[in-house]
């Protein structure tokens, strides 16, 4: 299994959420978040903002999933046809074990 960690802007997200629903994987986690990436925040006129918000999706999907997941994430997360700065990034870590909480019971 792997999990796949998309930081996306705040408006996106909700439609992110919708794509994978629709893709078959209706259990995300999402957090709202903060922080800047290779743009270093924004300036408008005087005032820099240093940090800007964002939403982590968090999703544990098969390794065979990978590409589909990936995919519904890419399409439903980026701004117009070619994407534009702070649309996101998405991080892809193997997971080892899952269990659940409320019964003890380890996932296979």
């Amino acid at each position: 299994m792997i999990m796949v960690r998309a930081i996306v802007r705040p408006e996106k997200s909700a439609e992110v959420m919708k794509s994978l629903l629709d893709a078959g994987y209706p259990a995300v986690t999402k957090i709202e978040v903060a922080g800047r990436g290779k743009q270093r925040g924004l300036k408008v006129g005087q005032v820099v903002y240093d940090e800007l918000p964002k939403d982590m999706l968090m999703v544990v999907v098969p390794d065979a999933d990978e590409e589909f997941v990936l995919r519904a994430i890419l399409d439903s997360a980026r701004t117009g046809e070619s994407g534009a700065f702070g649309d996101g990034k998405i991080f892809v870590s193997p997971v080892q074990e899952v269990y659940t909480v409320s019964t003890g019971i380890k996932e296979a």
